[in-house]
């Protein structure tokens, strides 16, 4: 004779996981809706730069806002310019570092170098402006420059200020990378470095590619220090070898600036936001580009 067991009894409701999970969703949800309203800010405000400006003034090379001329083309190269300068500085040394440190330093020099370059990313970008203006700027202009506060002062700058960042995440994505990866490449006859350039690095180009992003994002964000070092120079340098040590201003200084100083609904209020449009869309870019690029390598892997 069976005996049938009794009907098990529906599943309780577990709330927590339920109002945790819909906490984590309007967390990702108000991101990027606080995103997107920024944008419309940004629209809203900057828009009539791009419609009552001629696009001959708004492209021009002249920034002199007293005369009218709103050309922002001298504003982008000198971003452009420091920010290609404070990459080709701080992406090398970065990565080197970021190997030694992951691969190649004892535990204990690794226990001791790693809080002291986190420690470089908590130090005001405004005292790094400072030493910048005081010590950096004065060796450049007793080497040969015409002034200290040139594009390559604040690339030094820049490239200082995005180290941590790129040294940090990129410690962290070799971290990640499996032992086994290593001990495989080794015991077919692979040198350590072999190891390192055709089996750690490619296994971490995910991680990579975003701490050199996040480095040049921080590069083309930061005013206060480039406002400093830069001269504030609104031309456009005189393409050569001596571009990089010539004043230049970038579009971030700018604002900074001179938005304390403008009318609100002016040409020249709504040029200044028009700026931030263009610094809107080229972060945006440059984030794009780090996704495809990131998620491109990752399918052909897959294959």
């Amino acid at each position: 004779m069976t005996t049938s067991s009794p009907p098990s009894s529906p599943p309780r409701p577990r709330w927590g996981e339920t109002i945790i999970e819909w906490l984590i969703r309007a967390a990702g949800v108000s991101a990027v809706l606080i995103i997107v309203l920024i944008f419309l800010f940004l629209v809203r405000e900057g828009f009539p730069a791009f419609t009552e400006n001629s696009w001959d003034n708004l492209f021009g090379r002249r920034w002199y806002p007293i005369e009218s001329l709103y050309g922002l083309l001298p504003l982008l190269v000198g971003s452009l310019l420091v920010t290609i300068g404070a990459v080709l500085i701080a992406v090398p040394l970065g990565l080197i570092t970021a190997i030694y440190l992951g691969e190649f330093a004892p535990r204990w020099q690794r226990e001791l170098l790693k809080p002291l370059i986190e420690v470089l990313a908590g130090i005001p970008s405004i005292v790094l402006g400072f030493l910048g203006w005081v010590a950096l700027a004065p060796l450049i202009q007793n080497a040969g420059a015409p002034t200290g506060l040139t594009a390559f002062t604040g690339s030094v700058i820049l490239a200082y200020m995005a180290l941590p960042t790129i040294i940090s995440i990129t410690e962290d994505a070799l971290y990640a990378v499996p032992e086994e990866y290593r001990d495989g490449a080794l015991a077919i006859g692979a040198t350590q470095w072999q190891t390192i350039w055709r089996v750690v690095l490619p296994a971490a180009r995910s991680g990579i590619v975003i701490a050199v992003m996040l480095g040049i994002g921080r590069a083309i964000g930061e005013t206060m220090a480039v406002m400093m070092v830069t001269g504030n120079a609104a031309n456009i340098p005189a393409f050569g070898g001596g571009m990089f040590f010539q004043p230049v201003r970038t579009m971030t200084a700018t604002i900074a600036a001179e938005m304390g100083e403008v009318a609100s609904g002016s040409l020249h209020y709504s040029t200044l936001f028009g700026i931030g449009i263009v610094l809107f869309l080229i972060t945006l870019a440059i984030n794009s580009f780090a996704t495809w690029l990131v998620g491109g390598r990752g399918r052909k892997n897959k294959f």
